[in-house]
């Protein structure tokens, strides 16, 4: 809750865990967990290591610069925006 408020100014409601993944770092890996959330309030906005951030559909998901295997990933975890 505290780490999605500091990156995106949105207050959450944390639900049932998605999946993991690890991703290289410059000293190891990074493991990273995922669970799904509620928002509850707050207006997003992009954390201080972001320039930008946004709700995205399909539509405007298929458009954007992603990390190598996210859309795979969330395909996998049934968790691609619904158009």
């Amino acid at each position: 809750m505290r780490e999605l408020w500091e990156e995106t100014g949105l207050s959450v409601t944390v639900g049932g865990w998605v999946g993991s993944v690890t991703r290289p770092a410059s000293h190891g890996v990074y493991e990273i967990h995922d669970y799904a959330c509620q928002v509850r309030s707050g207006v997003l906005r992009a954390g201080d290591d972001a320039s930008d951030a946004c709700w995205a559909d399909a539509a405007i998901l298929a458009t954007l610069p992603l990390t190598e295997m996210l859309l795979d990933t969330l395909a996998e975890w049934d968790q691609l925006p619904r158009s």
